[in-house]
């Protein structure tokens, strides 16, 4: 209940309000009955139907902390993933995994079958799992793991928060680096501690609350073009992000928090094509880098396979790597990394109220290649690096 005083500072406790009139019971009456206040409309919350409490961020990393094992994961491949940005180290990122988790026992098998891919071609590349339990959605949809982890519109965050950062927590223990999209700016606090690199997506990258969190996340970003294929807004987010910044958020107990921030510099743009076409081509590439040296920035961007580079057709994720590989076998040094969406079974399903019916490993959002033809693209890609050496 709300505290009010009166002009002679007798506390009253504002208890509800009925066909719009507030009723109050005054501190120290004993007798049940409410007293009259005033007739008033209320003018706030008339769309919303509860709020249930969040557990803070400390509880659940008390209950799931990180340990020294996990740590060094992370900050090792953050490292790498930085020295990659810079130049400094000639291998090609690659973030690979789900469109989306909504099956941790099934996320943790694509690790199992990701791991020997990833020590096979660590020469070469820098693999990095996509752990996806955010989704924003161009109108309505499963929103993710976390949002939604039974499937079923329960909406039980707390729970949701739980098994993300329960996931998160054994792949970096089993020495797999995770890469995700934050999308909304209360869960970095649960989960950023057990991230390699992150995404700022297509529909976010304008968004100031998103370039305040990402001036403050401790990662790489990569900041993905709009949805109609400009470059622009993703490199303006990059520079914006890379300044401090003061905002609104929340601190490790769970609080209302002003969040102060020194700038993110690990920043670099994705291409993943748009309304207008793909953008993963040799000529796309040199404009985009050139917009980027333009602009006062390291020319070094990845490309997204999926998305509207691909047309939205899984299948062609194929198309756009080898199109990469070869950019990169011709000496691109703009080409820093790639992008697959790729699970255990190839395409994807519908999610329905019958949640037997899932097959496992298989997407429920957009289509993904299998494992197997990631195995293969990945070969051909490290081949690629290879080459590069030989003729540098």
């Amino acid at each position: 209940m709300t505290t009010g005083y009166q002009r002679n500072r007798k506390p009253f406790f504002i208890g509800t309000v009925l066909n719009g009139m507030v009723w109050v019971q005054r501190a120290g009456v004993r007798s049940l009955e409410m007293s009259f206040l005033c007739s008033m409309a209320t003018t706030s919350d008339l769309h919303v139907v509860e709020t249930r409490p969040l557990v803070a961020p400390a509880l659940l990393h008390c209950d799931l902390p990180i340990d020294a094992l996990a740590t060094e994961t992370v900050a090792a491949s953050r490292r790498r993933i930085r020295a990659i940005l810079r130049g400094e180290d000639q291998r090609l990122l690659v973030i690979v995994g789900p469109c989306s988790v909504h099956d941790v026992d099934a996320a943790r098998e694509y690790a199992r079958h990701l791991a020997p891919i990833r020590e096979r071609h660590a020469a070469e590349l820098e693999i990095v799992m996509r752990v996806y339990f955010e989704k924003p959605r161009t109108t309505v949809g499963w929103k993710g793991l976390i949002n939604d982890p039974h499937l079923d519109g329960s909406y039980d965050i707390n729970t949701g928060l739980r098994r993300a950062r329960g996931l998160l927590l054994d792949l970096a223990r089993e020495g797999m680096p995770a890469a995700t999209e934050l999308l909304d700016p209360v869960v970095p606090q649960y989960i950023a501690d057990l991230i390699s690199w992150t995404a700022i997506g297509a529909r976010t990258t304008e968004s100031q609350t998103h370039r305040e969190m990402a001036s403050g996340l401790s990662m790489p970003i990569g900041y993905k073009n709009s949805t109609d294929g400009s470059a622009t807004i993703a490199i303006n987010a990059m520079q914006a992000a890379s300044k401090p910044h003061h905002f609104l958020g929340i601190n490790h107990e769970g609080h209302a928090s002003i969040v102060s921030t020194t700038g993110n510099p690990d920043g670099h743009l994705v291409l993943r094509g748009g309304n207008r076409g793909t953008n993963y081509h040799h000529e796309a590439v040199q404009a985009a880098s050139g917009e980027l040296a333009a602009a006062g920035l390291p020319d070094r961007l990845m490309v997204d396979c999926s998305h509207g580079n691909s047309n939205k057709d899984y299948r062609r994720q194929a198309d756009v790597l080898k199109a990469v590989a070869e950019q990169v076998r011709d000496g691109s040094r703009s080409l820093m990394g790639v992008m697959l969406e790729s699970h255990l079974v190839e395409g994807n399903q519908t999610l329905t109220s019958d949640l037997s019916q899932l097959s496992y490993g298989q997407s429920i959002t957009d289509a993904c290649i299998s494992i197997e033809t990631t195995r293969l693209l990945l070969t051909e890609l490290a081949g690629s690096v290879r080459g590069l050496a030989v003729t540098a």
